[in-house]
């Protein structure tokens, strides 16, 4: 079952295009384990609002990569630029997602 980690969240004024930039470069490296696919989503009203959203193929991709999250230097790196750029606090929800279980069988 995959993992959805929603990140909601405003960018500091003025520093949208960093932001931009930031996650350009940051991504790769996030995305590097494999099974890990990263999306944004900014609000219609506000530009300066967003929701990231870091898909995890499955529950073990997503217990390994909070693993990297709390142990990783590099890792403690690029969340440390992240946080530098948003107006804190943000909001976090993890989700299972259940679409499967609502596909119908093929009869």
């Amino acid at each position: 079952m995959r993992v959805l980690l929603h990140l909601r969240f405003h960018v500091q004024a003025g520093r949208r295009e960093d932001f931009l930039g930031f996650l350009r470069d940051a991504v790769p490296f996030y995305e590097e384990p494999g099974g890990i696919r990263i999306g944004l989503l900014q609000d219609a009203a506000d530009p300066d609002r967003f929701v990231e959203v870091v898909e995890y193929a499955d529950e073990e991709t997503y217990r390994r990569d909070q693993a990297r999250v709390e142990a990783d230097p590099a890792m403690q790196g690029y969340l440390s630029r992240w946080r530098e750029l948003l107006v804190l606090p943000l909001e976090m929800e993890v989700l299972h997602d259940l679409g499967e279980a609502l596909q119908r069988e093929e009869r």
